[in-house]
Parts: structure tokens; sequence; C-alpha cells
């Protein structure tokens, strides 16, 4: 028989994570019973994150990330939480408290002020990390009275779903994955631009600023990787699952056309291009496709990485092949693949013909949380795929 104070009561939870700078970062859940299971979901705008490992833990419940390595640990009194966000494959601890309310559905303001500025639209972004170079981004959002929507894009992929709300002319705009916490805070300057922060996780912080543009453009994501001068393949062998070693030159994968997809199982981006390649593969497989997925985990040892991979295998239905081939960092993923100039992001996507040469190769991946720019990468990537599977061999 359950306890009381380890049951997670049915409906929507606010869940507010205290950040290191005294802000909260909320999001909402909604708790159901499923076939006599408690489940919930994250809920970010249009999305929908199941989560069903739902544990008691002593005297507090224990709620497992879907495929991440991170866990919402609380104890519950009544319809109330406290607890803590907790990732389990960082060096140093990371935990970060948070405070949760049943039967609460707002995310920000319960009755916001109403919006005395529209955000709607696109706009030209930069963002400044404390003790770093800036980056570019593009802003796109959408407002209706209080309620906004959004995201951004950068060059490394897109910040998700991002949902929130504009009150009297402040736009705070939130998102939670299970892996990444993120809040944006925005206020219009006298001109019309923004200036606002960015806080992220436990204790992430970067300043940003934006102008109105229509037109705003990042370089393409086709031309951010590439190989080095005198390569047109790429080679590799790694270990599979099951720990046999498994290489680009195996019988496999001769005369087919290949995607090498560089991921990690702590992604949500590479989650996103893997939810679009698992069932892309099942339907095209058999016109000669193979996909290799390279995992790089945020643990060295096969015994912990494996086990990741093979999670997410499961969860997102992933047919195609995965392979260990090293640990969560740029600089190894590049000398893990030394054709390349270069791994700017994860995931990294590689086109391969049926010659076994490298046609494209694609740098982070703008996800369905970024509306139309996700309808167009599908577009170039079905007639890009459409093109090298008509080739002969």
């Amino acid at each position: 028989m359950k306890s009381e104070n380890n049951t997670l009561k049915a409906g929507s939870w606010r869940i507010a994570l205290q950040h290191a700078k005294g802000k909260e970062i909320p999001f909402i859940i909604d708790v159901e019973e499923k076939a006599g299971k408690t489940v919930l979901y994250l809920v970010n705008g249009e999305e929908r994150i199941l989560v069903d490992d739902i544990k008691p833990e002593g005297d507090s419940v224990k709620i497992r990330l879907h495929i991440f390595d991170a866990d919402l640990i609380a104890k519950i009194e009544g319809d109330k939480m406290n607890g803590r966000f907790v990732k389990n494959d960082t060096k140093a601890p990371y935990s970060v408290p948070f405070t949760a309310e049943n039967g609460k559905k707002n995310r920000f303001t319960e009755n916001p002020a109403a919006a005395k500025y529209d955000f709607d639209g696109k706009w030209e972004v930069v963002f400044t990390p404390k003790d770093d170079a800036s980056y570019k981004a593009i802003g796109v959002f959408k407002q209706k009275d209080n309620y906004v929507t959004g995201t951004f894009l950068t060059e490394t992929g897109d910040y998700r779903y991002l949902e929130g709300q504009v009150e009297g002319d402040e736009l705070k705009l939130s998102t939670f994955d299970g892996n990444h916490a993120y809040l944006f805070t925005a206020k219009p300057n006298a001109d019309n631009t923004l200036k606002g922060d960015f806080y992220a996780g436990m204790n992430g912080y970067e300043s940003w600023t934006a102008k109105r543009n229509e037109n705003a453009k990042l370089a393409s994501a086709d031309t951010l990787t590439n190989l080095k001068p005198g390569y047109e393949k790429v080679e590799f062998t790694f270990p599979d699952l099951n720990g046999k070693k498994v290489s680009l030159a195996d019988d496999k994968y001769k005369g087919k056309v290949v995607i090498v997809q560089l991921l990690g199982t702590w992604c949500p981006n590479c989650m996103d291009e893997t939810n679009f390649l698992a069932p892309y593969y099942d339907k095209n497989k058999d016109r000669g496709l193979e996909i290799i997925g390279l995992g790089f985990e945020r643990s060295p040892e096969f015994e912990k990485a494996a086990p990741r991979l093979k999670k997410m295998q499961e969860r997102l239905n992933v047919n195609y092949d995965l392979l260990v081939a090293g640990v969560s960092d740029k600089e190894a993923a590049a000398k893990a693949l030394p054709a390349l100039n270069k791994v700017m992001s994860f995931p990294t996507t590689i086109f391969i013909d049926r010659q076994g040469k490298v046609r494209k190769i694609h740098t982070g991946f703008s996800g369905p949380g970024t509306g139309k720019y996700y309808e167009e990468w599908v577009a170039d990537f079905n007639n890009t795929m459409d093109q090298m599977l008509s080739e002969k061999i």
C-alpha cells in the first residue's frame, strides 16, 4: 500500500526550480493514471513528453526523466512538493532545489496585467555569456494577448519549445525537457530593441539583446563542418551496444546510402533528430539506407555508456545501429573522426552516398519547436535522400 507522502496526486502541477541567482524557472507537469500506472507529461507549449518511471523511494518519490540520466526527487505533502532536480552524469554535483503545487496550470503569473508590448515576430539576437564570446541567434515568437510561445535558433541547434507570457511590457519564457531548464526574460528599450536575461539550470546565465529583423539569417548548417582537404570519406570502428566492433567498411554498409549521426543521450536536440530519423529509417531501409548513430556519452566507461544508449534505443524505437564512440566532448568527437575539420555541435549528421563518399555534413538540428524552420529542414532532408537513394552504385 502506498503511503500518503510518496504518492503523486493526479492533475497539473506547477514546478519552480530555484536558480542560484534567485530566479524561478517554472514548468508544468500533468499527472494521470494510465493502465493502472501513474505517469506524467512534461508540458512545453505543444509538446508533451511522457515520463513513466515514477517510484517511491523512502518517504519521497523519484521521477526518472525518460531518456536522460536525471531525476526529480521530492517529498510530497498533500498538494505540495519540495525536492530537487538532479543530474547523475555530471562531473561536479548537480542539484537544483524546487517547489511544486498541485492544481496550478499557470507557468508564470496567474492573472497577469494586460500586455502592453507586442513581441510577436522574428528577432535578430545576440547572446553574451559572462566569460565567453557572444554568439548570434534568431528569436521567433508568437503572441496572442498575454500568451506567448517560441524559440531561439542558433548555429548549433535550437532551444526547443518555449512557453510563457507577456505581462505589461515584460516577456517571460521557460522550458524543461528533462535535461535542460531555461528561463528567458526581456523588456523593450526606447528604440524597440530588446534587452534580456537568460537563466539556465543550476547557475547558468547569459545576457541577450535583440532587434526586429524579418530577414535575419544564420550561417547555413551545411557549411559549418567539413572534410579536411584530401578527404572524401570518413572511417571509424566502434563497439555496438553488445561490445561487437562495427566499422563503416563492413559489408552491411557497402553500396548503401549511410547517414552517420553524432549524438548523445544527454542532448535534447539529438532526441528531436532521433525522433525523426527512427521512423524515417523504418520506412526507407528497404531502399538501400542505413543509419549509424555514434553515441558520445558523459561516461567514458562502456559499461555505463552502453546502457544509456540502450535506454534511448528502446524509448525512441530506434532500429538502426547505435555505437559507443566516445565521451561528450566536441574535441573528442573530432579526434574520433579525424577526417572532419571540427565538430561544433551535437547532433552533427553526415550524409554518405553509395560510393562511400561524404556528400553533405549538417551541423546542429532545428527541431519541431522551430515551426517552419523544421518543416524546411524536413523538405531539404527528403530531397537530399530521394536524390541519393535514387542513384545507382
